[in-house]
């Protein structure tokens, strides 16, 4: 059976931490929390996302509360993200990797109504066995998403042949979660030093993971 790789898209494939950062700002603003730079909030950054708030303001936001920045976020990220674009050298990545005769997939914590026409609009449905993004409500972690995904997948994908890349330490509890292997980037959500903790390997570009899950799951 092939190598899989699952990838993830904010903040992996798709590099948009821009948005990201002008969006939560936005948001904080809704109940009185300044301005964070790019380093800060990548240093706090947390999911599930409302322990990130709680982080912010000492306690758990109220349900009013969490609908405001919910909503504010997803409001502001919508209109920011159309200027971002995919992480450099992602196109090559992806053929190189169909072209050694491997499979892989998206799953994304973005909308999947939103996430899908993004996709398509980058030329990349293609690449992917299947692209999955959230269903239900925002905020939560991906380890049942990723274990529905990869049943949908079902014969065409081995967990313990399946490597997660993404950018946020709840990527790799997914991963472990699910029986799959993670190698988690540092150039989206979260610091080196946020992710080294859970254990797995770390790295700095994705070439650096698609070389490390060949060899990982391989």
């Amino acid at each position: 059976m092939r190598t899989h790789i699952v990838w993830d898209w904010n903040g992996t494939l798709f590099h948009d931490m821009e948005a990201v950062l002008g969006a939560s700002n936005a948001a904080f603003a809704t109940i009185g929390v300044g301005p964070m730079t790019l380093q800060e909030y990548r240093e706090q950054y947390e999911i599930p996302i409302p322990r990130f708030y709680q982080r912010l303001l000492g306690r758990m936001p109220s349900d009013a509360e969490w609908l405001l920045l919910d909503d504010a976020f997803h409001d502001h990220y919508h209109r920011l993200s159309v200027a971002c674009g995919l992480t450099d050298g992602v196109r090559e990545l992806l053929d190189a990797w169909r072209a050694a005769g491997h499979s892989q997939s998206l799953l994304s914590m973005y909308e999947h109504d939103r996430l899908v026409p993004i996709v398509e609009g980058f030329g990349l449905t293609g690449q992917f066995l299947r692209v999955d993004g959230r269903s239900g409500p925002a905020g939560g972690q991906k380890a049942e998403h990723l274990v529905r995904h990869l049943a949908e997948l079902g014969e065409w994908v081995d967990p313990a042949r399946t490597v997660l890349i993404g950018d946020a330490a709840d990527d790799a509890l997914a991963a472990l979660n699910a029986g799959a292997h993670a190698v988690l980037y540092t150039g989206g959500s979260h610091t080196r030093e946020k992710l080294e903790p859970v254990g797995v390997p770390v790295v700095d570009t994705l070439a650096e993971a698609v070389e490390l899950a060949g060899r990982l799951a391989g």
